[in-house]
């Protein structure tokens, strides 16, 4: 079970509740978040940063639990391509998290962590949230938005239904709806941890152990999708992990077994089963034509921002057909947007590591 978090975050409660989608209300809501350089006296320069599915607020600072660099650090800092000696950045925990921001482990009104009694949430709930945090900050037109993969979909669905809200929208590696496939290895990840005993039907949180079997599992199948089969083949290959033979028998023999193991248990040190349960079902429930009417391009009639969208050739998770279905819609309502495949060998994680390409479109579409 992930690691209790320090209480010294950024946080603001929600003045007004915040109504779902589902019909559900949230009576008290805490917004966690980071922010990095200075915001000016016109409050013109703010960037907001949506996180990914097992991200956080922290995207240039020493995670908390962790002790890892920020998510984005080679990204988001003084002279880099988000340079926070020009930009104020603003990240937030989504609503459903679990670094601080109301989600599943947080107190119900009777005291009692929410555990499945935790309303279902879609990712346009989880931007209304975020739109909500902004009033209360103050600032009521951003100088862009930005997000990879899950963060993406949130930073679409703010050009689709806050559109005066940002004069930029960049939106990499995502999509505007989650296919059978994508749907398909989630619910893998979600039937391995209601399957692990320790998850106790989501009322593991008194107990101090939850589904850590389970959550590593989960965490290891979806690990997949993010890298590239080339990706994988390079870095691993048939390689035996430690050994200079087989063992017939069931430990790590490969390196990308290991490597897996690795990944799925340093996974649950840090991040919430029941946390995991509810963003993944709210990704999967993303449509966004489907909130318009079944066709994407009235999604983006009101737009009024600047859009950058970006795939790399190496994703199948979101491979570059979804960016060009966003890039099709946005030129059907005659929107301003700019669009690059570009080729990294790493697969959807792509976004996260060392690609300079990335890091001058980046860069020459924020200033």
């Amino acid at each position: 079970m992930a690691a209790a978090i320090s209480t010294d975050l950024q946080m603001i409660t929600l003045t007004a509740p915040l109504a779902l989608d589902s019909g559900k209300v949230l009576a008290e809501v805490r917004v966690a978040y980071d922010t990095y350089g200075e915001l000016a006296a016109d409050k013109s320069n703010a960037i907001l940063i949506f996180h990914a599915l097992t991200g956080d607020q922290f995207v240039a600072r020493t995670h908390p639990v962790t002790g890892k660099p920020g998510w984005w650090e080679r990204m988001v800092g003084p002279g880099l391509p988000i340079d926070t000696d020009r930009f104020h950045v603003i990240c937030a925990n989504v609503i459903g998290g679990c670094m601080g921001s109301t989600g599943p482990a947080s107190l119900a009104e009777d005291g009692q962590p929410y555990a499945m009694r935790f309303p279902v949430i879609t990712v346009r709930d989880m931007v209304r949230a975020q739109m909500a945090l902004l009033d209360q900050l103050g600032i009521e037109r951003l100088h862009a938005v930005v997000g990879g993969s899950m963060g993406g979909m949130l930073a679409l669905v703010l050009a689709a239904h806050w559109p005066d809200r940002a004069a930029r929208v960049l939106a990499i590696a995502t999509t505007a709806r989650h296919s059978a496939q994508n749907i398909a290895f989630h619910e893998v990840g979600r039937q391995a941890i209601m399957a692990d005993p320790d998850w106790q039907g989501g009322d593991y949180y008194a107990g101090g152990k939850g589904p850590d079997k389970g959550l590593s599992v989960a965490r290891m199948a979806a690990h997949i999708t993010y890298l590239s089969e080339a990706g994988l083949t390079d870095k691993f290959g048939r390689r035996l992990q430690d050994r200079d033979a087989k063992s017939f028998g069931f430990d790590a023999d490969f390196q990308v077994e290991s490597y897996l193991r690795h990944q799925g248990i340093a996974f649950t040190s840090r991040f919430d089963a029941n946390s995991y349960l509810y963003i993944t079902r709210a990704m999967d429930y993303f449509d966004l034509a489907e909130e318009h009417g079944g066709r994407l391009a009235e999604a983006f009639a009101g737009a009024t921002a600047r859009f950058c969208v970006i795939s790399f050739d190496t994703d199948w998770l979101y491979p570059t057909a979804e960016s060009r279905a966003i890039v099709h819609a946005l030129n059907a309502v005659a929107a301003p947007v700019s669009f690059v495949e570009l080729s990294a060998p790493h697969g959807h994680d792509s976004f996260l590591l060392d690609v300079p390409a990335l890091d001058r479109v980046v860069k020459g579409f924020i200033e």
